[in-house]
């Protein structure tokens, strides 16, 4: 079993996981937008609010691309149209496949 596999699994508690108390919908770790709170701040407190530093000490960067490494992974997926070099989480994908590659 992968580390990744060992993780718990979360469940949703209904209060909003960024810490505000807010109820969060059933099913959902966060109120409406506090995803993105929460993300912010987590880089602010973690990583000097830089993602660079943040990709930086989980060993990516310019000599390894964490979008391949999610690729490879298989939990994002590359452009299959060749000379295209678009990769993004599956429904990202689905939105790139309908536009009009040159």
């Amino acid at each position: 079993m992968s580390a990744e596999q060992e993780r718990p699994r979360l469940v949703p508690t209904g209060t909003c996981w960024c810490g505000c108390g807010a109820e969060a919908a059933i099913g959902a770790f966060f109120a409406r937008g506090h995803d993105k709170i929460a993300e912010a701040a987590l880089l602010a407190v973690r990583f000097d609010g830089s993602v660079p530093r943040l990709l930086q000490e989980h060993g990516f960067g310019p000599a390894r691309s964490v979008t391949d490494e999610a690729v490879r992974q298989g939990r994002w997926h590359a452009c299959p149209t060749d000379g295209c070099d678009y990769k993004g989480a599956p429904a990202g994908l689905r939105l790139h496949l309908k536009k009009p590659h040159h």
